[in-house]
């Protein structure tokens, strides 16, 4: 069996109808930049995600950074060590300082009561990130910004889609941040993002900062922006890709479920648990021997992938944040441990099926070997 952890070509290829109808657009206009496409897709992405505005940027750490910059953050911001190394990169893009907690060791997301011990009278944001799909107690980090005096913003990078308890995360913070890279559940064919948000202010200040602090098209900059436009190509892309989301998360959903449950008893495997649901962005366990274990699946054409290896608070670009070597346990030891098994619309049932065999078929030999 090959099958590869990333494929794309399902999704391009069940909606190349639409997006080559949206390129002749583009081509017949011949406006690359801040054009139809991207409004038109702004619009539809705002109504599905259930907010009142969309802002589409040129990356994912640009969402963050112009997030923070529009809410004037210029202090600490506190952000689960556990994520991609772009969720930091924006923080210091923005001007503001890194603060690292740890993470919920069940769930692998940024724990609320650790937070609320590492907050300062320094603190100006809050960043919780949704990791790999799944949600955070939005509840919580609401009330926790509150009482802090801090600016709640989110990064949803992971989790397009998703609704907390049956509402629009939006309904949360001002600020929801977004990522089109390519393998994302709405991913464009290259880079870009997106900030959604309810509040008129915040999306009028959003679109002067992304395009380099102009107001209306005139050569004059009135702030300190930024160059960080969703580009026209990619929005006939993701205007393709959007109706489709909700039926492709059904889809991620039903192979996330057959996961489940083959491997809810297998020896060396611990889930995740995800207590307010998930958008199943990407499939990740707790591993025992986990880089045998990923040599193992190899063997069988079988890819798998680590996210992440490396916990930022332990990134030399990140040295700043003063933490060290065993500050944040939970993050740390889950870097050691987690492999992200193959999910996405290259997939069967069966497929699935067949990697969780593999799973359980290195375990039952390795305690072979043992006993």
């Amino acid at each position: 069996m090959l099958l590869p952890f990333v494929n794309l070509r399902p999704a391009i290829e069940e909606t190349a109808l639409e997006w080559k109808a949206r390129l002749d657009e583009l081509w017949a206009k011949a406006r690359f930049i801040l054009g139809g496409q991207v409004a038109s897709f702004e619009e539809k992405l705002a109504a599905s995600f259930g907010s009142r505005f969309a802002v589409g940027v040129g990356t994912e750490p640009a969402a963050i950074e112009l997030s923070l910059r529009q809410s004037g953050v210029t202090g600490e911001v506190l952000t689960p060590a556990l994520t991609a190394p772009f969720t930091g990169i924006a923080v210091l893009a923005a001007g503001a300082r890194l603060r690292f907690a740890d993470v919920d060791p069940d769930t692998l997301l940024l724990d609320p009561g650790d937070a609320a011990n590492r907050l300062s009278r320094r603190m100006r944001a809050i960043l919780p990130v949704h990791l790999y799909g799944a949600l955070c107690d939005l509840t919580a980090f609401r009330r926790l910004a509150r009482d802090a005096g801090a600016v709640l913003i989110q990064d949803a990078c992971q989790a397009h889609g998703a609704r907390f308890r049956g509402r629009p995360l939006t309904d949360y913070s001002a600020h929801v941040a977004y990522s089109f890279y390519p393998t994302k559940n709405l991913g464009a064919l290259g880079d870009g993002g997106a900030v959604l948000t309810n509040r008129a202010s915040v999306n009028a200040r959003l679109r002067v900062l992304r395009d380099g602090g102009r107001r209306g098209g005139r050569q004059v900059a009135s702030v300190a922006g930024i160059n960080s436009r969703l580009d026209e190509m990619q929005a006939c892309f993701l205007r393709a890709f959007l109706p489709r989301l909700r039926e492709w998360n059904a889809r991620r959903a039903r192979l996330a479920a057959i996961y489940d449950e083959a491997l809810a008893e297998c020896p060396g495997i611990r889930l995740l648990r995800q207590p307010f649901g998930s958008v199943h962005h990407l499939y990740v366990v707790r591993a025992t021997r986990r880089e045998k274990l990923r040599s193992h699946l190899a063997a069988s054409g079988i890819g798998t992938a680590v996210h992440y290896p490396v916990p930022l608070h332990l990134m030399p670009a990140f040295s700043g944040s003063g933490l060290r070597r065993g500050d944040l346990p939970h993050a740390e030891r889950a870097c050691r441990e987690i492999v992200s098994l193959p999910l996405g619309l290259h997939l069967s049932d069966d497929a699935v099926r067949e990697v969780c065999d593999k799973v359980r078929e290195f375990y039952r030999s390795t305690r072979r070997r043992v006993s």
